[in-house]
């Protein structure tokens, strides 16, 4: 309903605009002398005739004869003929005396000076106007920021980090911008995915427990024919046994190198990540942090100015995975600082939870490593090392330490 109403206020003060315009287009000009003070000059003139030292010179006039001759004119930029009188629509009076006409009284009407004083009001008028038109769509502008651009943007992003897997940080909704029942029912669609990913994972984690315990179990049939055929061509006198036992024993190591195949294809998904670094200026990295802090537990930080070797998506994932971690194993207030030291533009994140014991510290960025202090809380221990592999494919590190009380993450761009 607002917007009809800012929509129909523009259109009517461009209908008030043109109507001004109009009018003053049409308009004819006004002039402001005086009846009664031409009707005195005149009568002064008819009474001194010829007699120019007692002529009145409250208005500028000019007096020719009846052949157009100049008689008297009280300035040089008045009309002298009536050619010009007409041209300059100034008031043209006869001169008579004794019921003769002796000539013509033209009296300066000032049309220019009129013409050029209603242009200025026009001008005036017309910049107010125009100046309330800007003004009204400065605000419809804002409106549809507010309205539509803006939650379409947050949704754009939503969408970004949906496309690189990212489904822990919610879209917020709100019910009174146009894309209110869309937010809600893109987030129900992320809750959703995130379930079924989260199934997804448990089935893979299933998988993989499935691999590793077959390794495990046919290892030690392996292992015990193994160590029987060794023995068997230790102590077999005959050489057609002996190569029999030869066969099993090479056979039997060949089976245990496509079980180790096996269980290390489980992991290999993880070095297919795709990096597309690109120098990029470090301000977006201030927008990246705040994306993922969204629940708001960072302090405020300054991010120094230079150009660093990033691929912007995956940084936004490294970000996301150490927030979430925060969030998740911590849950307290966060602190982020920014600096420059040698080629690397460095940036620490701490919070202030529980601390992790410092011989785990070196293990935690491995794959499906995970600190002693996590209390049961649910997780694949795979942030950390996606984390450090995105960063060492954009020429970059990262290196994790306890902060007493807390723990701190140091992620290093290199700067270009």
């Amino acid at each position: 309903m607002k917007k009809r109403y800012l929509i129909l206020f523009i259109i009517l003060t461009f209908l008030v605009e043109i109507f001004i315009a109009t009018i003053y287009i049409n308009k004819k000009v006004e002039y402001t002398n005086d009846i009664i003070k031409i009707n005195e000059l005149v009568k002064q003139i008819t009474i001194n005739y010829n007699n120019y030292s007692k002529y009145p010179e409250f208005y500028d006039y000019t007096i020719l004869d009846n052949d157009g001759n100049l008689i008297y004119k009280t300035k040089n930029d008045v009309s002298q003929s009536l050619n010009e009188a007409y041209k300059n629509r100034d008031t043209i009076i006869d001169l008579i005396i004794e019921n003769e006409v002796k000539g013509k009284i033209i009296i300066n009407n000032n049309f220019e000076e009129t013409v050029n004083s209603n242009k200025y009001k026009f001008i005036i008028i017309l910049i107010f106007i125009t100046g309330i038109q800007l003004f009204s769509i400065l605000i419809y502008y804002l409106y549809l920021y507010k309205k539509i651009i803006k939650p379409f943007k947050k949704m754009e992003e939503f969408a970004t980090r949906i496309s690189v897997g990212n489904l822990d940080i919610p879209l917020s909704m709100d019910r009174n911008n146009n894309f209110g029942a869309f937010t809600e029912a893109f987030d129900v669609m992320r809750h959703e995915i995130k379930k079924s990913r989260t199934a997804e994972k448990k089935a893979i984690e299933d998988k993989k427990e499935l691999v590793a315990k077959l390794s495990h179990d046919i290892r030690t049939p392996i292992a015990t024919i193994k160590s029987s055929s060794e023995l068997g061509i230790a102590v077999s006198s005959n050489e057609n046994t002996k190569k029999y036992f030869e066969t099993i024993n090479q056979k039997s190591d060949q089976i245990n190198i496509l079980i180790t195949n096996l269980f290390n294809t489980t992991l290999e998904e993880l070095e297919e990540l795709t990096i597309n670094a690109i120098e990029i200026n470090s301000s977006i990295i201030n927008d990246l942090i705040n994306n993922a802090d969204y629940l708001e537990k960072n302090n405020n930080f300054n991010i120094p100015n230079c150009k660093v070797f990033a691929d912007k998506l995956r940084l936004q994932q490294v970000f996301d995975n150490i927030f979430i971690n925060s969030y998740k194993y911590a849950n307290t207030k966060m602190e982020t600082q920014a600096y420059i030291e040698n080629e690397y533009l460095v940036i620490s994140i701490k919070d202030f939870g529980n601390s992790v014991v410092d011989e785990e510290i070196p293990l935690l960025k491995d794959k499906f490593k995970r600190g002693k202090n996590i209390n049961d809380i649910e997780g694949t221990g795979l942030g950390l090392y996606i984390s450090n592999e995105l960063l060492r494919k954009m020429n970059g590190n990262l290196e994790i330490e306890n902060a007493n009380p807390g723990f701190k993450v140091i992620i290093y761009l290199r700067i270009i």
